[in-house]
């Protein structure tokens, strides 16, 4: 690489120099036909006529370049300054030979020229290289080579910090990532981000002014981002990512009246802050001082910048300025005491009595008019002045916003778990008596005075908080008494406590809506991770009524944000005592103080759902209905079904204010939030359940897809909510339940209003899905007591719909019929089953992987049902069944236990069902026999796979009904040596306990010792339970550990059934075994005979007799056989049978 001029010239001499070259070359430059003006003219020319071809762009920036020699400086720096404009002005996107001609061209500038004209090259340079890093690559050796130019320009010891801001720029654009385009090599993106780093953490010197230092510090935050952005950046050292972190967090607060922060060269993962140097008499003077200096200023008109100052950033935005909202923190603490109420608030008596407070900025107005009636005399500033300090904060506030972008992007390239170890460097704690409160970044949020900076902040904190849920779960700060330390979970506890405080102050200070919509996505996500269930009440009461005010903010978007949140609370954790207690709230709580409020909406809603005919409800509603009507139900509805307010003027122009409804995202968000209402706090709904109903219907009548979407997806979860009800472990009493007459009604509204309708708009497949999914959720007892017309109806639609080209939907139509398929009054109808099991295995073919998965569930529940009917009906329905539709069901399900996980762990559930179900004459079919063969092959080979836990589990117990069929040859058969063989090692070594429970229990399954075949074969199943048993506290995951007693109860209930079934042939081989291992194994059979004596006590176990009786049994083998260790079994276990009713009858089997 040739030598390049870089004799540094102080700006005067820079100048004069420039004069010089422009007299001596215009003598050249007329001859050759160009003047100082041409770029001025071609810019004017360019600017006239937009229709220009990027061709001629590129053709004329060439040509040019072709005119001036580098010997002629002034023409150079004018040809790159037009070279720069062009580019940048216009967008032009340069062909890969011109930008080969122009890069060239530029590098030989940089090295040949003197060093006044470098800035202008290098700008040039930079609107070369911008989104044509991937075409840029022979040139980089010369630009980022170990001596290449950039890192020359850019390096600390560079006197000209203009030169060293136009390399650092023309780098940072080299680094943005094209998609689809190679990115830069290792070694090239290593050089630069140590380069970005290094300017980051260097300190501003004397000799520069403000402005330039935060426009190189911006060019240095852009390239940061651009190599995290470009996907191949990952921050994988420790110290690469703390040296990182800790300048992203002084950036962060660069230039912040009130806070000079020091930071140390990286930060280190830690559980409690670290770092934060400022003692609390330093902070309260700093405050104080930022609160005059914010009190002081005034808001000026930006003056005319001059002609080429600051290069490229000539146009950035001030607007942030302009719009600054002064927070005064210490006089909003007086207006919001009970936000910092101690954690053991009761909700219903603390809640925050700021809820009065006018949403918006009218609240904050009357403190801040003394500061907008300064006059100009009384000013700190002339207007002069008063315009640079004003510019200088908005590159202060563009260096913080570029920091928390940056962060940003930091948080999507490293892992959450790597994230959460520097939680407290950028997340507000609780302070210490005396102690400060750290800098975070709600300290940005509260006190920054640029609305778009704070938005930002709080973008980064939404960022951090998602996802949080499981690292935020170990906080807990129920118990109040005292520890000798503080546990992390406190700590934790703590620090959610103070994200709440810090947001809701930071909601009622607010004066923008774009950052007021911030505020309250973040609340929302803090809501969504927080674990409120360990917890302390009273956080969620907080939130809860104070952002009652904003559900009517005159922005359409915090509107909408307020509703998510609402989602949020009602969706967490449900059902939370806390929130049902908010809920039962008198509906004007906290709604008609807002200013923006509109109270009669509920009396409205009221009045709509009287005027609306109530098909089939019965003239008393259910004794449950709450004694307060849910307010937030009552809102929900009144937005979704009233027409708008005129009081609401929406200040979004993209929502006409002429619609008759509320703007559709509000709308859609009410339905989102009374959909989460339903499935969290049903018991609150169900008494708005045909109005709710109503609601659905009205939305699936209108135009637009999305409220049809969300009305049929509202349907789904009141349809789920009965049906869970009815479920036979539900803790609802009977007499608590919606009452079947009117979920008949309401499903007879469904279907004569707007769902045949929309399960048949093929033209919007997504609410044919939901339709389908609404549809499924119909309780089993409303249907059989529907109208025969709406049953055939139904039916008939998903049949039909199960045929659809739409791999969505058709996955629906296969897994409603699936669960169709468990209907008593349809599962017995021959007809139905055969018609459902040929549309199921149209489906279990079909190429979308996620069809096949509905349909291999579905084919399990149907093979359920044949087992059922088979239990119920006998050999009757067994015999009507078509023989060729079973063996076509055994091969498809055969075939599909090969596909992927998903399909595998349904497809094998059907197996074992099909393979109980079938008769003697099946088997002894030819056509059978093959198929017969294959299919426990397929079993047989899942069980050994390293398939997931489920498909294994399901495997074993598919196993399980297999030999529960009396007709299959077990025990004789060659696969049934394979089948014990394939348990038995499953049941010693799987890492998964739950697939050891299920293979103990298949072990335990054939009912006659003939099933278990040969000694040999008996003896190695009882060996590989003793080791088993033996084992059952060895596991790796700690996870696992909590299944390991319900795996030995399996195991010994195996054991006793093993040896109430054994010969004299089999009794050496395990006496032999009990001789070697007979202390453990006698320790886990009496605990297991005592569990099963307390379960018995309880009622929660009915056949302790029987377990007894075989217990003794093997004990009695046993002893006769003379094995060791036996006698304190038989004591023990008589002790044990004391407590049976039945005992006596034990103990004379004993003595027989």
């Amino acid at each position: 690489t040739a030598a390049v001029r870089t004799t540094p010239n102080p700006a005067g001499e820079r100048k004069r120099k420039a004069v010089r070259h422009a007299e001596g070359s215009a003598g050249a430059t007329c001859r050759r036909g160009v003047n100082v003006q041409a770029g001025g003219r071609a810019r004017r020319s360019v600017a006239a006529n937009r229709g220009f071809l990027f061709q001629d762009v590129c053709a004329l920036l060439v040509q040019a370049c072709q005119l001036v020699n580098f010997d002629q400086e002034h023409l150079v720096s004018k040809v790159c300054q037009l070279i720069h404009h062009l580019l940048n002005r216009f967008q032009v996107i340069v062909d890969e030979q011109n930008l080969n001609f122009l890069l060239s061209y530029s590098i030989s500038a940089l090295k040949q020229c003197s060093s006044w004209t470098h800035v202008e090259i290098l700008q040039a340079l930079a609107a070369l290289v911008y989104n044509n890093g991937p075409k840029c690559q022979k040139y980089l050796p010369d630009l980022l080579g170990k001596a290449g130019l950039l890192l020359q320009f850019s390096d600390s010891a560079q006197p000209d910090v203009e030169l060293r801001r136009a390399a650092v720029r023309s780098m940072a654009n080299l680094c943005l990532s094209v998609p689809g385009q190679p990115y830069l090599d290792e070694s090239y993106r290593s050089v630069c981000f140590q380069t970005f780093l290094s300017i980051l953490q260097s300190s501003k010197t004397s000799d520069v002014d403000d402005i330039t230092f935060c426009m190189l510090l911006q060019n240095a935050l852009k390239g940061i981002q651009s190599l995290l952005n470009g996907g191949k950046m990952k921050l994988m050292q420790t110290d690469q990512l703390g040296s990182l972190l800790a300048v992203l967090k002084k950036c962060m607060f660069h230039g912040l009246p009130g806070l000079s922060i020091e930071m140390p060269p990286a930060l280190y993962p830690a559980p409690l802050p670290q770092y934060d140097k400022r003692s609390p008499v330093k902070q309260e003077q700093s405050e104080l001082a930022a609160f005059k200096q914010t009190g002081n200023r005034r808001k000026k008109s930006k003056g005319k910048q001059k002609k080429g100052e600051f290069g490229e950033d000539t146009k950035e935005d001030l607007a942030d300025t302009g719009n600054e909202s002064i927070h005064e923190i210490d006089m909003l603490k007086l207006h919001l005491g009970d936000v910092q109420n101690g954690p053991c608030s009761d909700p219903r008596t603390h809640a925050l009595d700021v809820a009065y407070m006018p949403a918006g900025k009218d609240h904050l107005s009357s403190h801040y008019n003394s500061w907008k009636r300064i006059s100009s005399s009384e000013s700190e500033y002339s207007d002069a002045e008063g315009g640079i300090q004003s510019k200088m904060r908005s590159y202060q506030a563009k260096v913080r916003q570029g920091a928390l972008a940056c962060f940003l992007s930091a948080i999507k390239s490293i892992e959450k778990r790597v994230l959460y170890g520097y939680w407290s460097a950028f997340v507000p704690d609780a302070p210490g008596i005396g102690s400060p409160q750290s800098v975070s970044l709600m300290t940005i949020a509260l006190k920054d005075p640029s609305p778009k900076t704070r938005a930002c902040s709080l973008q980064v904190l939404s960022a951090i908080l998602e996802g949080s849920k499981q690292f935020l779960s170990v906080a807990e700060d129920a118990n109040d008494h005292k520890r000798a330390f503080t546990p992390f979970s406190v700590t934790i506890a703590s620090s959610i406590r103070e994200l709440h405080r810090c947001l809701l102050l930071a909601l009622v200070a607010e004066s923008s809506s774009q950052t007021l919509t911030q505020i309250i996505k973040c609340l929302a996500n803090l809501v969504s991770n927080a674990p409120y269930n360990r917890l302390k009440p009273g956080l969620l009461t907080r939130v809860w009524n104070q952002i009652k005010p904003y559900i009517c903010h005159k922005d359409v978007n915090v509107r909408v944000s307020s509703l998510t949140l609402l989602g949020a609370i009602v969706s967490i954790q449900a059902p939370l005592p806390e929130v049902q207690l908010l809920l039962q709230q008198p509906s004007s709580s906290g709604l008609n103080n807002s200013g923006t409020g509109t109270p009669h909406r509920f009396n409205s809603s009221e009045q709509w759902r009287k005027t609306l005919p109530l098909e089939g409800e019965p003239p008393d509603n259910p004794g449950n209905m709450p004694s307060e009507p849910c307010w937030l139900i009552r809102l929900c509805i009144s937005i979704i079904v009233l027409p708008r307010e005129d009081s609401c003027s929406d200040s979004d122009a993209n929502f006409p204010s002429g619609s008759v409804y509320e703007p559709s995202p509000v709308r859609l968000e009410s339905l989102q939030v009374l959909a989460l209402l339903v499935k969290g706090y049903f018991s609150m709904a169900q008494s708005y359940l045909l109005e709710l109903g109503e609601v659905a219907c009205k939305c699936m009548e209108e135009m637009d897809p999305s409220i049809q979407l969300h009305g049929a997806k509202l349907l789904e979860e009141l349809g789920t909510g009965v049906v869970q009800q009815y479920k036979p472990d539900s803790a609802i009493a009977p007499d608590q339940r919606v009452p079947v007459s009117v979920v008949v009604a309401f499903w007879t509204m469904m279907l004569n209003g707007p769902l045949p309708g929309a399960l048949q708009n093929s033209q919007h497949a997504t609410l044919q899905t939901s339709a389908c999914d609404a549809l499924s959720s119909i309780l089993p007892e409303a249907f059989s007591s529907l109208q025969n017309d709406r049953q055939i109806l139904c039916i008939t639609l998903l049949l039909g719909l199960n045929h659809s080209e739409n791999p969505l939907v058709k996955a629906a139509a296969a897994r409603a019929l699936g669960v169709y398929i468990l209907f008593s009054c349809l599962r017995q109808d021959v007809m139905f089953v055969a018609d459902t099991a040929n549309a199921i295995l149209n489906s279990l073919h079909d190429k979308s992987p996620n069809v096949r998965a509905k349909a291999a569930w579905s084919l399990g529940n149907l093979t359920d049902t044949l087992i059922v009917n088979m239990e119920t009906m006998g050999q009757s329905f067994q015999e009507e069944f078509s023989d060729l539709l079973l063996l076509k069901m055994l091969r498809s399900a055969t075939e599909a236990s090969k596909d992927k996980d998903k399909v595998k762990s349904n497809a094998v559930r059907a197996l074992g069902n099909l393979l109980h179900f079938l008769q003697p004459y099946h088997i002894t079919n030819p056509r059978f026999r093959e198929t017969i063969e294959e299919s426990l092959q397929a079993l047989i080979s899942t069980v050994q796979s390293e398939a997931t836990m489920k498909v294994r589990w399901n495997a074993c117990y598919a196993l399980g009904n297999v030999f529960k069929n009396p007709a299959l040859p077990l025990g004789e058969a060659p696969w049934t040596t394979q089948a014990y063989s394939a348990l038995s090692s499953v049941v010693k070594s799987c890492k998964n306990f739950k697939v050891r429970i299920k293979s103990a229990m298949a072990l335990s399954i054939p009912s006659k010792r003939e099933c278990y075949g040969p000694t040999e074969q008996f003896c190695q199943i009882w060996s590989a339970l003793v080791v088993a048993l033996q084992k059952s506290e060895d596991t790796e995951d700690f996870l696992e550990f909590k299944y390991s007693a319900s795996l030995r109860t399996q195991i010994c209930q195996a054991l006793i059934h093993l040896l109430s079934l054994a010969k004299n042939t089999d009794l050496p081989f395990i006496s032999e075994t009990i001789t070697e291992n007979g202390d453990a194994i006698k320790s886990y059979v009496l605990q297991y005979m005592k569990s099963g004596v307390e379960e018995n006590e309880a009622g929660m176990h009915t056949d302790l007799s029987a377990l007894s009786v075989r217990a003794l049994r093997f004990l009695e083998k046993l002893a006769c056989y003379g094995a060791g260790g036996i006698e304190g079994l038989l004591d023990a276990l008589e002790s044990c049978c004391t407590h049976s009713s039945k005992s006596d009858r034990c103990l004379s089997l004993k003595n027989t």
